[in-house]
């Protein structure tokens, strides 16, 4: 029991006590049992993943992200992805996971139909969803898209730009309305005009298409809500003859690691998903001890300028 209290940071330990575990530990090459400690606690430590949409980077981050964390503290992960919005495929996931045994469930969910469907299908474990938006019913925690988006823009309009177009993720997914919203937030406290934004669909070809094809006679900087359309958005405008930025300035979101190599290396927001990893495991375990609120947070991400933005064109 002693051991016990030592290895789990139990307090009421004296420090001599505390020194002489540590020493046996080290002289036996001492490592803890995760079975040993799982029939102890009745639990499997192990958390049930749902991942939707595991390809794009933001789920797929997330998630390893996430196993880190949990791999640091003793846990397990069991992860399901979900490739399309089929009611089936979700279900399926929940059962095979609670199947497991696991201990909680965290749900990488994007998009606002796949969190509608899981609503559906309750399990009475833990539950936490990597959103940006507060839930009355499910613990929350994700990196604050709108703040990030607001900072990007703000960005844009302290260098003089006065006319910004917004090339939009699909709006069912919570990080692009949230990105969405940012945009407009900033655009609007600023007194400028609301162009329509362009709702694309996170592929670097749809803002090739967008870069190609849009009418920037009255825009010079565009706000791409992820850098894969901020990638062939700057594409389309050079093939057009349009420079970036000496025309228009282009800031995009998640600073990819390839997104310091663009031509021109690209202004973009940072999400620090190590940060947001910790942060889901910590609300996770809490709601594993028996912490019953529901709680929300957000990891602040951090906006990178590079040289995809400049003041406007005279």
């Amino acid at each position: 029991m002693t051991v016990s209290r030592v290895l789990n940071g139990h307090p009421n330990i004296r420090e001599s006590t505390r020194a002489r575990v540590v020493r046996a530990i080290e002289e036996i090459n001492y490592t803890p049992s995760s079975i040993a400690r799982a029939l102890a606690t009745q639990r499997a430590m192990r958390i049930g993943v749902l991942v939707d949409s595991p390809v794009q980077w933001g789920p797929n981050s997330t998630l390893r992200a996430l196993e880190g964390a949990a791999r640091d503290a003793g846990y397990a992960i069991s992860a399901f992805s979900i490739s399309d919005k089929k009611e089936s495929q979700l279900e399926a996931g929940v059962v095979e996971l609670v199947t497991q045994g696991v201990d909680a469930l965290c749900v990488i969910a994007p998009r606002a139909s796949s969190l509608d469907i899981l609503r559906k299908h309750t399990t009475g474990l833990p539950t936490l969803v990597i959103k940006a938006e507060p839930d009355a019913e499910l613990h929350t925690a994700a990196v604050d898209q709108r703040a990030g988006a607001t900072a990007a823009v703000t960005h844009l309009i302290e260098l003089g730009h006065t006319s910004i177009a917004h090339l939009a993720g699909p709006l069912d997914w919570f990080d692009a309305r949230a990105r969405e919203e940012g945009w407009r937030d900033a655009v609007t406290d600023a007194g400028l005009t609301v162009h329509e934004p362009v709702v694309g669909d996170w592929t670097s070809d749809y803002g090739y298409e967008f870069g190609s094809t849009y009418d920037f006679s009255d825009v010079t900087a565009v706000f791409a809500a992820n850098d894969q359309m901020a990638l062939g958005l700057i594409h389309g405008l050079k093939d057009r003859g349009i420079r970036v930025p000496e025309d228009v300035s282009v800031v995009g979101f998640d600073d990819l690691p390839d997104a310091r190599h663009f031509l021109p290396p690209l202004t973009t927001v940072r999400q620090d998903f190590a940060a947001l990893g910790a942060l889901a495991l910590q609300l996770i375990i809490s709601s594993i001890i028996g912490e019953d609120s529901v709680e929300h947070d957000n990891i602040e991400p951090k906006l990178i300028i590079r040289a995809s933005t400049a003041p406007p064109r005279a």
